[in-house]
C-alpha cells in the first residue's frame, strides 16, 4: 500500500492545551509524518521509497524555443485513388464470402461477395448471357469455313465474331448458377459494408469501401480572421477525437502538401493540408481532431508538458521539487499551448524542477493526507 502524507503549517489550534494540566503532551497519535521545517513551509511530503514506484518524476525548467500556435479543428480523410468500391456486377441477392468483415485485411483481388439472381422472376442474367455467347459461338463456328471457302461474305463473317464479343462482354464475371463475384479492386482494410447478407442490389451499386492504407490527409480549417497568421505555418500537432494522444505531422514522417492559399476559402474558413503516413493503423479516416498549426517560433519560454498543469476551479497550478520527496504546490499563470507544452507566463523560475510526470500521486497526496483537528493548510 502506498503512504502519503500531507505536512502542513501548525495552527492554532495546537496551543488550545495550554493551561489544562489534566493533558498530557504526547504526539496526536494521526500527527502528519515530516520535520518541523516542513511543517513551516507547508510542503506534501511523499515517502521517499515510494517515489520511484509511483514513477512520480520532476524535471529542472528553463527557459527555451516555443513555437506560436494557433488552434482550429480539422479532419483525417483518404488520399484521393487511396479507396476502392466493391460493386455489384449483377442485380440480385448478395452472399458476403466467409469471415469479411469491417475492419478485415483483404489482398486486391480478394472475393468480398457473390451476387446471384437464381431463383427470381426474370431469371437468372449469367445464365442468358452464358446461354447468347454460346449461341453466338456456335454460329461463328459455322460461318467461319465457309468464309474460308467464299461461300458466306467477310461482312457477315465480321457480324458473326462481332457478335460473339459482344456476349462475352456481357457475360463479363457472371457465371451461371453461383452468380457474379464481386472483388476487391485495392488491397487495404474494409472500412464498411453498405449491404447484408440477403439484401437485394442493383448492378453497381456498392457492396463495400475499401482504404488502401497507403496514406492519409489532415486538412486544418483554418478562420479566413487569421489569414495574417497564413504564411508563417510551418507544421501541426493533431489529437484524434478518439485518443488523447497528440501526434506531430512531422515527426511521423508527415509533410505540408503545398502553402496555402486565402484564395482556397471555403465558408469562412482556409483549407491547410498536411499528408500523414498511414502508419500502424490508428489513424481512422473520417476523424474529426483537435490540430494545433505551428507558426513562427519564439526564444526564451518557460514551458511545461501539458502534464504538469493542474487545473482546480479555474486556477492552475504545479508541483515544484524542493528536495527529493517534498513538493510545493504552486500556483502559475499559463499561455498558448503548442499541443504538447504549455507556456508559463509566471510562477516559475528557471531552474526549478517543476513535476512532469506522476503529478496524479502528488496531488492525491495533497488531498488524502491526515491532518490533525484545527490545522489547516493555508495562512
Amino acid at each position: 500500500m502506498f503512504i502519503f502524507s500531507l505536512v502542513s503549517c501548525a495552527g492554532a489550534g495546537e496551543s488550545s492545551h495550554e493551561g489544562h494540566e489534566d493533558h498530557d503532551h504526547e504526539p496526536h497519535a494521526h500527527q502528519p509524518a515530516g520535520s518541523s521545517d516542513d511543517h513551516e513551509k507547508g510542503l506534501i511530503v511523499l515517502d521517499a521509497s515510494q517515489t520511484e514506484k509511483l514513477g512520480v518524476v520532476a524535471e529542472e525548467i528553463n527557459p527555451g524555443e516555443f513555437s506560436n500556435v494557433i488552434k482550429v479543428s480539422g479532419e483525417i480523410s483518404a488520399m484521393p485513388g487511396s479507396e476502392g468500391a466493391v460493386a455489384a456486377r449483377q442485380p440480385g441477392i448478395v452472399k458476403l464470402a466467409s469471415g469479411i468483415s469491417v475492419g478485415m485485411q483483404v489482398a486486391a483481388g480478394r472475393t468480398v461477395a457473390t451476387v446471384t439472381a437464381r431463383g427470381m422472376s426474370g431469371g437468372d442474367p449469367g445464365e442468358a448471357a452464358r446461354v447468347a455467347y454460346q449461341s453466338a459461338k456456335r454460329e461463328l463456328d459455322r460461318l467461319t469455313p465457309l468464309h474460308k471457302e467464299g461461300i458466306v461474305s467477310t461482312r457477315d463473317y465480321n457480324a458473326a465474331l462481332q457478335r460473339v464479343e459482344e456476349a462475352k462482354v456481357a457475360m463479363g464475371g457472371l457465371s451461371s448458377g453461383s452468380g457474379s463475384v464481386a472483388v476487391a479492386p485495392v488491397s487495404g482494410v474494409i472500412t464498411s459494408l453498405d449491404v447484408v447478407d440477403g439484401q437485394f442490389v442493383d448492378a453497381g451499386q456498392t457492396i463495400a469501401t475499401i482504404s488502401s492504407n497507403n496514406a492519409l490527409t489532415l486538412r486544418a480549417d483554418l478562420p479566413e480572421s487569421r489569414v495574417s497568421q497564413l504564411a508563417g505555418i510551418t507544421g501541426a500537432r493533431f489529437r484524434p477525437s478518439y485518443s488523447e494522444d497528440v501526434i506531430d505531422v512531422i515527426s511521423s514522417g508527415g509533410k505540408m502538401v503545398s502553402k496555402p492559399s486565402a484564395s482556397s476559402a471555403q465558408g469562412g474558413y482556409i483549407p491547410v493540408y498536411f499528408t500523414l503516413p498511414k502508419g500502424d493503423g490508428n489513424l481512422i479516416n473520417g476523424t474529426y481532431c483537435e490540430v494545433y498549426l505551428l507558426g513562427n517560433s519564439r526564444m526564451d519560454v518557460i514551458s511545461v508538458g501539458e502534464e504538469a498543469v493542474s487545473e482546480q476551479q479555474g486556477k492552475y497550478f504545479v508541483y515544484v521539487e524542493k528536495m527529493p520527496g517534498h513538493y510545493e504546490k504552486r500556483p502559475v499563470t499559463i499561455g498558448a499551448t503548442d499541443g504538447l507544452r504549455r507556456e508559463i507566463r509566471s510562477g516559475l523560475q528557471p531552474g526549478e524542477r517543476v513535476v512532469t510526470k506522476g503529478m496524479t500521486f502528488v496531488r492525491l497526496a495533497e488531498t488524502s493526507g491526515v491532518v490533525p483537528e484545527g490545522h489547516s493548510h493555508s495562512h
